[in-house]
């Protein structure tokens, strides 16, 4: 389920992105990417789990410490949010933006 959830929230942003002109200064390009990677790490997990020990390619519960899959989603992206709104939102994350690579 946390595969379905990180791909949900993908897709929402990435929509919000290229439709919403005037949310260029929020940076949503750099969530989506944070969120695309996400997905793409977890579709490799699952797919090699599938793979190599059978069962469903997407469980609704976990044998970790958080059961519901759906919590673990969520929960896999809050850190993504946070690290998203320190650079979209704080004076840290405007030298990083104004950084030169």
């Amino acid at each position: 389920m946390w595969l379905l959830t990180t791909l949900f929230a993908a897709l929402v942003i990435t929509a919000l992105h290229f439709g919403a002109k005037g949310l260029k200064k929020y940076r949503l390009d750099l969530l989506a990417l944070m969120l695309w990677g996400t997905f793409v790490m977890v579709f490799v997990d699952h797919t090699i789990a599938f793979l190599e020990e059978g069962g469903d390619f997407i469980s609704f519960t976990t044998d970790g410490l958080i059961e519901s899959g759906l919590l673990l989603g969520i929960a896999m992206l809050v850190p993504l949010f946070i690290i998203w709104g320190i650079i979209a939102f704080t004076p840290v994350g405007a030298k990083i933006r104004t950084a030169q690579l």
